[in-house]
């Protein structure tokens, strides 16, 4: 077994802490619709779309009600789409998650899936995960980026509650080597979602033939698209259960979308151009019809309704008449035009991505 390391306080500082213009997400669009795309040197994603009949693109039956608790994480990755962070301050109320809860009791979704920011630090987390629990919802995610579960005594008993409310964990994990997952996480991240995993299997998770639902995420740790799932899913196995014992289900393989700190990563490192034609040229048509906002609706810590999380991080709400989750209505919600932008390409490039991994 490899000696595991602490955690380090995160070097990386959020865009909002840096008060840098990315912060903004009318900036972000503004960089994402210009350039090549004005220029014409690359087609619009609403062009591409359209040469198979797919503008507008619409809903299809609503599957998954995915909820962001808060933005607040105790890490701050290089690539984070959230800008996530210890200094974020946006917290999903009690009022708010009274509104969510109502609609998980009523909706047509068999998925709930809470993500953050670091969802297990919204004060109000252990409790509505026991009252989603009983809406007995089909499949019931918690995203969790693993070293929270050894950032302090008060999280360390988080894998008996997972267990104890059957929620299906997935976690992310850049790569299965420290370098790797360090260089975009932080220093001792690596060592600390080791554990953590090691804590997971210890309560049945992951283990073959264990309904404890342990899938892991991969996302790059550069300017480069994902390789194939399965693949990386065996490499990922092999290793963690090789050097540490570890076992998990799925891998799902997420590409990054060049949105917040990513898209600031790839205009510092001067790679932005070529990982948008990148984008392009990996656009795959047959992964359009299957992509996240077709049967995802993202609600953002305020309660305000998203096609999905990544329009969510663009401020880019529903074209809807039911705007907030105070006036939800699903019948109405599944008769919109999903709101698209360049980024989108990320989602339809190769397999296609979503927050399930590869789509086609």
């Amino acid at each position: 077994m490899h000696q595991l390391k602490k955690a380090k306080k995160p070097k990386t500082k959020t865009l909002h802490a840096r008060k840098d213009e990315l912060a903004s997400a009318n900036r972000q669009l503004e960089i994402l619709n210009g350039g090549l795309f004005a220029e014409g040197e690359l087609p619009s994603f609403k062009d591409k779309i359209s040469e198979i009949g797919h503008f507008p693109l619409r809903p299809n039956r609503l599957e998954i009600l995915q909820i962001n608790v808060g933005y607040m994480c105790n890490i701050t990755c290089e690539h984070c789409h959230v800008d996530a962070g210890p200094g974020r301050k946006e917290i999903m109320t009690t009022e708010t998650m009274e509104m969510c809860l109502e609609v998980i009791r009523n909706t047509g979704a068999h998925t709930l899936d809470l993500t953050g920011g670091a969802p297990e630090m919204n004060p109000h987390f252990r409790w509505f995960v026991e009252e989603a629990a009983k809406a007995g919802i089909k499949d019931f995610i918690v995203r969790s980026n693993l070293s929270i579960i050894m950032a302090h005594p008060k999280f360390r008993d988080l894998p008996d509650f997972f267990k104890e409310h059957n929620v299906h964990v997935v976690s992310s994990l850049p790569h299965y080597t420290r370098g790797k997952t360090d260089k975009q996480r932080g220093d001792g991240v690596f060592d600390a979602s080791i554990q953590a995993l090691l804590e997971l299997n210890e309560r049945g998770y992951g283990k073959p033939g264990s309904d404890l639902r342990l899938d892991l995420v991969y996302n790059p740790s550069g300017a480069f698209l994902p390789g194939d799932q399965a693949a990386l899913e065996s490499d990922f196995k092999n290793a963690l259960l090789e050097d540490f014992g570890i076992h998990f289900h799925s891998l799902f393989a997420i590409t990054n979308l060049p949105i917040s700190r990513f898209l600031d990563y790839l205009i510092a490192s001067d790679n932005y151009d070529d990982y948008m034609y990148a984008l392009v040229d990996a656009y795959n048509p047959g992964a359009v019809a299957n992509v996240m906002c077709t049967n995802t609706i993202s609600i953002s810590w305020d309660g305000w309704l998203y096609d999905c999380d990544f329009n969510q991080m663009l401020g880019l709400k529903v074209a809807s008449k039911v705007k907030h989750i105070k006036d939800y209505n699903e019948d109405i919600l599944n008769d919109r035009n999903i709101i698209i932008s360049q980024h989108c390409y990320g989602c339809t490039a190769g397999a296609g991505s979503s927050c399930q991994g590869t789509v086609a």
